[in-house]
């Protein structure tokens, strides 16, 4: 797959600011569910841990994007 722009009303977006949105979507679904099981008070520093959480779903999207190419 080629990674080209993608034309939002009229507004060429990069792909990857797209794959970032979708990445903090994600993570924000899993920041709920982990709140509710109790993860928060587990971790030493829960915003950097957030960060990690962040950057791991982010290159999952990015891996699953360019999969195929």
């Amino acid at each position: 797959m080629k990674y080209t722009e993608v034309n939002v009303l009229g507004i060429y977006i990069a792909p990857f600011a797209l794959m970032m949105l979708a990445a903090w979507l994600i993570t924000m679904l899993l920041q709920r569910i982990a709140d509710r099981v109790g993860v928060a008070r587990r971790v030493w520093h829960p915003a950097l841990f957030n960060v990690a959480v962040y950057v791991i779903v982010l290159s999952i999207v990015v891996l699953a994007v360019g999969w195929d190419s």
